[in-house]
């Protein structure tokens, strides 16, 4: 009896591939909105106008590296306030390739994740003795001495100093598409790929042991997880994606400058994480949307409030203030809390 009580047990089917919202199970909604979400991201560039184009497509670089963030962050719960060291040396990698070697922007891209990998992993071997706000200050300072280095006259030679590289958009290999319908899709491509590489990642061994470690290290190490080990590498791995990231963001807006690096970047990220939801990839779009979006949405309103008076620019900030506070109070726990919230509640057990 005891032997048909544990297999009945075991052939018990998971509830959430058989629970109900609006009659339809969970699992098919995820498919329907991942093909929605598909076809739209594909079709967006030849329905919206050129300058939008641009927007998506930066948009979805802030998105990978709000990714990266997420899983040093979200997954593994170390904090970091330091990741536009990482999005400047992606960008500056491939800028130096491309300005001062001749090299093809496409084979930037995985050499400035790879230096930023190591850049990451070498960065978080001294940060294992660090947490919480110790490790924050710690990052806090790597973001406010990157643009520093950027501009040391020493290092002009490469990255050009106050002046920055400036750079050229690819061309574009098929005739039907513009440059910026160009650059979106290769964007979009490198995006999805990191995309299914962070979903194979938390949802495979690693992906437990990294999660075991942000809810209880103790714990972790008494199971035999090499929490040092996980650690440095999940900071390399989100050094690695926020390297990309700058890579690509750097050919989108085909200029460098150290200005473009500063501490309000990581403050962005950090942001846009938030705003998108904790340990959850697919938040990370809904992240770039904000970073890029509200701040216009903003400065359009208060546009629409004010006019043209000069003092009203004052007021764009409070009304940024103003969108992030109702968002932080009406998703707590970001957008993603906000939707495993909603399923809980309003869906039904299946059968």
């Amino acid at each position: 009896m005891a032997l048909s009580d544990a297999k009945s047990v075991a052939m018990r089917p998971n509830p959430a591939h058989t629970a109900v919202l609006f009659g339809i199970k969970l699992p098919m909604w995820n498919l329907y909105l991942t093909v929605i979400g598909i076809a739209a991201a594909l079709v967006l560039p030849f329905v919206v106008e050129g300058f939008t184009v641009f927007q998506l497509t930066q948009a979805l670089v802030y998105a990978i590296a709000v990714l990266g963030l997420n899983l040093l962050t979200g997954f593994n719960g170390q904090f970091s306030l330091g990741h536009s060291a990482f999005y400047a040396l992606g960008a500056y990698t491939a800028a130096i390739m491309v300005e001062r070697y001749e090299v093809a922007f496409y084979w930037t891209i995985l050499p400035a994740g790879i230096i930023c990998f190591i850049g990451g992993f070498l960065f978080g071997l001294p940060a294992l003795r660090l947490e919480g706000l110790f490790l924050a200050l710690a990052t806090f300072a790597l973001a406010v001495a990157t643009p520093q280095l950027l501009r040391y006259e020493h290092f002009e030679g490469f990255t050009g100093g106050v002046q920055g590289i400036d750079l050229f958009k690819p061309d574009s290999p098929i005739e039907f598409l513009g440059g910026d319908q160009w650059l979106y899709f290769v964007v979009l491509v490198c995006g999805a790929l990191l995309v299914v590489g962070a979903w194979n990642l938390t949802r495979g061994r690693t992906g437990r042991a990294i999660m075991a470690i942000r809810d209880n290290p103790l714990a972790a190490r008494t199971m035999g997880i090499n929490t040092s080990l996980y650690k440095s590498v999940t900071f390399g791995v989100s050094g690695f994606y926020t390297g990309i990231a700058g890579a690509l963001g750097a050919a989108v807006a085909e200029f460098v400058a150290p200005d473009s690096f500063t501490f309000f970047l990581s403050v962005w990220l950090l942001v846009g994480m938030v705003i998108g939801g904790l340990g959850s990839i697919p938040a990370a779009i809904v992240g770039g949307l904000f970073i890029l979006y509200v701040p216009n949405i903003s400065e359009a309103l208060i546009g629409q409030v004010f006019g043209d008076d000069p003092s009203a620019k004052a007021l764009i900030g409070v009304a940024f203030g103003c969108f992030l506070i109702f968002a932080v109070y009406v998703m707590p726990n970001g957008l993603a809390g906000f939707v495993r919230w909603f399923v809980a509640r309003y869906s039904r057990p299946g059968i």
